[in-house]
């Protein structure tokens, strides 16, 4: 049958699935390696925040926050490095967020359930977030209005927080929430005011802060203390989905579609077809598959550049697969490995235009991999 909407990938028909020989599009090459410590590195991103700082990135591991520049030729300069005061904590996660006045920030959280705002301008804590009653997954920014961050929480429930103010303004849990942690959580691109969230409960929701909007924007005008503040409590999705068999440890949105990753060595890219009359009910259309071989552990995140033309994913054995998204069927367009690249990729980096990929590893090591195609060295 015919998908009731839509022809360009042929909504309703079989997904088409991408091939592993790589069409070698793109040729990248190791420009850096850089050993941070011996702890595992959980996390790795660019920031798309601020135009003037396209080129530096953040990472996490252990109890340390640590602030990069990717430089010309393959330099990687350390710009900064923030450690929390409690040696245990582990972060997991790190976002790039931005103040009222546009000032960096860098959002981490992990295994103690707290989130720390860094001023990236001085180097100190801006705010510290006590809500999640346990570990902190994954923290992503509202590029729209990049003082939103949202929190993903082996709590099973998501929170929204205004970085500014520091106010938990939504969370996103109860009778229609996850059922086990939630692994990943993302602000929708363009619909400033849906979600979607996914995690051990092998689902993906999707949720809508539209009639809760008025707390949002109370929230950066609250003058009282942050604990006073009437948070609310968004119980139900507009849409839940059974994609995957097993965890689902990293969702996207492309566009109204979204690409989901669970531990079954692929990405599934599909469209959420919401049942206007059946709130919480859906159609699950799935158009593409991208293989990504020795992929069946659980908690590695997968990136894209800017504009979504690629997405770059590792796997437990220290490879990348880049795929070009805008394309059907999907093309593989570079494979990345290295000798001495064995250690799982817990996550990439890609950067503005794809040009440089990032992976942070389990052994403590970043590598750099920069985009030599048209080099004529």
């Amino acid at each position: 049958m015919v998908g009731e909407t839509g022809k360009l990938f042929g909504l309703g028909c079989d997904p088409v699935v991408g091939s592993l020989t790589a069409s070698k599009k793109r040729e990248y090459r190791v420009t850096n390696r850089l050993q941070e410590g011996k702890r595992p590195l959980y996390a790795v991103v660019f920031n798309f925040i601020d135009s003037r700082y396209f080129n530096v990135f953040a990472t996490v591991g252990g109890n340390r926050v640590t602030v990069y520049q990717c430089l010309e030729e393959g330099v990687i300069a350390v710009l900064q490095s923030y450690v929390d005061e409690d040696k245990d904590e582990s972060f997991y996660t790190v976002s790039w967020a931005c103040n009222v006045d546009g000032a960096p920030f860098v959002v981490a959280g992990g295994i103690n359930g707290v989130i720390r705002v860094i001023d990236a301008g001085t180097e100190k804590i801006h705010k510290s977030f006590v809500g999640h009653g346990d570990s902190v997954n994954e923290i992503r920014t509202q590029t729209l209005r990049p003082s939103l961050v949202i929190s993903a929480s082996k709590d099973e429930s998501v929170r929204l927080w205004n970085v500014h103010t520091g106010i938990c303004i939504l969370i996103f849990a109860g009778a229609g929430g996850h059922r086990n942690e939630v692994l990943s959580v993302d602000f929708h691109p363009s619909d400033i005011y849906r979600i979607a969230s996914c995690g051990m409960d092998n689902t993906v929701k999707i949720w809508s802060m539209k009639e809760f909007w008025t707390y949002v924007e109370k929230s950066f005008t609250w003058t009282d203390l942050p604990s006073k503040f009437p948070t609310k409590y968004v119980q139900f999705p507009v849409y839940n989905a059974s994609v995957h068999l097993n965890y689902v440890d990293c969702n996207r949105w492309l566009g109204d579609f979204i690409l989901s990753k669970s531990v079954d060595n692929e990405i599934v890219l599909w469209e959420p077809k919401v049942k206007e009359q059946t709130p919480g009910e859906g159609v699950v259309d799935i158009l593409q598959k991208y293989p990504i071989p020795e992929c069946d552990i659980w908690f590695i995140k997968f990136s894209c550049d800017f504009h979504f033309d690629i997405a770059a994913v590792g796997n437990r054995e220290g490879k990348i697969f880049i795929w070009e998204l805008q394309s059907s069927p999907p093309v593989l367009i570079a494979r990345l490995s290295h000798p001495q690249s064995k250690s799982p990729i817990r996550q990439t980096a890609t950067s503005f235009d794809g040009s440089t990929i990032l992976s942070c590893c389990e052994d403590g090591t970043i590598w750099r991999w920069d985009d030599v195609t048209n080099s004529t060295t």
